[in-house]
């Protein structure tokens, strides 16, 4: 009878897991720059705009930026596409996540249109945001996204994308 190997421990899992998406997010500038972090809880990611000044279009009101929402919508659904493309690689083990630094990331998806519907006047103060993958083939995507604040069920934003999916052996190209 041979003995199965011991499960790895669950903050050795949860480190690796951690650190493929935090390379996965840290690669893109403009994420930075906006300040998006994302919250994982198993394979589920959620989306934090945390609030800044600069992300205000109207002082009078003031609201976000009709852009701001729009960029935070379609970074939410290229990180969930990106992510479950690595999630799956990295359980199966295909892919080392050891290996996922800058100059090495996988290619992200790319955007052929991005529709948002702008429910609501977002206010100055935290935002959140899930995306819902509807169809994930060799080559093509479909994205639904959206955006609340203090209330879940209350969304100011939604929006529904379609990618061109990257080649899976393809590198990133700067």
């Amino acid at each position: 009878m041979s003995r199965r190997p011991k499960p790895e421990p669950v903050q050795i899992v949860k480190e690796r897991r951690d650190g493929a998406l935090s390379a996965l997010v840290h690669g893109v500038p403009y994420i930075q720059f906006l300040g998006i972090t994302f919250d994982r809880r198993g394979d589920e990611l959620t989306a934090v705009l945390p609030f800044d000044e600069k992300l205000i279009g109207n002082p009078m009101i003031p609201a976000l930026h009709g852009g701001v929402t729009a960029a935070f919508l379609e970074v939410t659904a290229i990180i969930e596409l990106s992510w479950s493309l690595v999630w799956e690689r990295m359980e199966s083990g295909q892919l080392d996540p050891a290996s996922l630094a800058p100059g090495h990331l996988p290619r992200l998806p790319k955007t052929i249109d991005f529709t948002v519907d702008y429910l609501r006047s977002g206010l100055p103060r935290d935002a959140y945001a899930r995306a819902r993958i509807n169809r994930s083939g060799r080559r093509y995507a479909s994205v639904h996204v959206e955006a609340w604040q203090d209330n879940r069920s209350r969304l100011f934003a939604q929006g529904t994308g379609h990618f061109l999916m990257p080649d899976p052996g393809a590198g990133r190209d700067g």
